[in-house]
This record gives C-alpha cells, structure tokens and sequence, in this order.
C-alpha cells in the first residue's frame, strides 16, 4: 500500500486481524438479488482492468469531463497501478466491471489470484449497487473454479452485510497455506448473463429465494 496516491513509497501491511469472506457462508441481500435478477448492469471479466485500476484509485473520467469517483485520499499511487498492470498481463490479476444500458463503466473490482487464493484489492462505483454486483459475480465465480479463500485484507461496515469476518493472523495463516497450496480456476464460470445461476453459486450453490 502507498500512504496516498502521490506517494511513490511502498508498504507492506500484515494486519493482527485479516478480513475473509467465507466463501461457503456469503450472503446476498433480498433488494440486491432483485437488481441482479433484473440485469441492471452488464457483467464482464477482464475486458476493462486499466479503467477499473483508474476507478479504485478515482482517476476515472467519465463524459462530462469530471472524476467518476469522489475520493480525498487513495493509496493506489501510479506504481502500484502499474504493478498490477504488470500481474494482470501475466494473468494472475483480474477485474469485474459492471456497464450501464449505455456501456459506460460505473463500478466494479479487482485482485490477484495466487493458488486457490483471491486477495480482493478495491472496489468502485458510480451507480447504485454496481460494485455490490460485482462481488456477487466474484464470488460466483470463486465458487465455480474451486477456490478456498477470499481475503479483502481488512473488515468494514458495508462487506460485514456480505459475511465477511475477521481472524486472528495465526488462523490466517493457516488458511492460506491452505489455499496456496491448492489449485483453482478463475475462467471456470462462464455464465456472467445469467443471474439466477449467478445467485446460486456466490451463496456456495445452494438453492432457494434470496
């Protein structure tokens, strides 16, 4: 992480408690598997990452010329945005981006996926409920490919109404040695357009109303 967007310093960051969603205990809010069933947005995997990076970090542009993003401090600096550049070449970072009827890009997320291990980076969102959405196709698309964990890094208000808990480092650990040590597929779903399937396996393939 970088202190601020123009800070060209790196740090690392091991925090005493790691944020996880649990990838077999995730749940969806009833208003937003609404808004999923009604296709609201479109869903794509790794066709806009540079733009997706330039959300996280609200350097977006949108048509009118002003910033997508309001943000008075990021610590996604110009080297980390081209480190991930970097690992998303190679394959191993990936984003989801959520369009509007008219293909503009309002929300979406991205992370890097090691082993079975996805460590979800930043998310964005210029539309109601778009990022939302998109972590509803990440996990499904966890879920599809085998995955054993989910790490967004910390805790906050709007992923604990996802699930997401924190443990202590010493279990952490385990379970990404856990994750590292296995294999998964990221491209393994391929049924983004979907939404009732979608639903489905981001809540770990169990069936019923959410």
């Amino acid at each position: 992480m970088a202190e601020s967007a123009h800070d060209s310093a790196l740090y690392w960051v091991e925090p005493e408690f790691r944020g996880i969603i649990p990838l077999d205990r995730f749940h969806v809010p009833r208003s937003l598997a609404r808004r999923i069933r009604a296709r609201t947005y479109s869903v794509t995997v790794d066709t806009d990452f540079n733009n997706v990076i330039k959300g996280c970090a609200g350097a977006l542009e949108i048509p009118d010329g002003k910033a997508a993003v309001e943000r008075p401090s990021t610590w996604i600096n110009a080297r980390i945005g081209a480190l991930y550049g970097q690992l998303h070449a190679m394959g191993c970072c990936h984003s989801i981006e959520c369009r509007d009827h008219a293909d503009t890009l309002v929300g979406g997320l991205y992370g890097v996926r090691i082993g079975a291990a996805f460590f979800g980076e930043s998310m964005f969102s210029t539309a109601r409920d778009a990022s939302k959405i998109a972590l509803v196709h990440l996990l499904a698309r966890l879920n599809a490919g085998g995955f054993k964990l989910l790490d967004t890094q910390f805790v906050t208000d709007h992923l604990r109404t996802f699930g997401c808990t924190e443990v202590p480092r010493d279990s952490y650990r385990e379970l990404l040695d856990d994750a590292l040590l296995a294999q998964a597929d990221f491209n393994a779903f391929t049924d983004d357009h979907n939404p009732d399937i979608v639903l489905s396996l981001a809540l770990g393939g169990i069936s019923g109303e959410v």
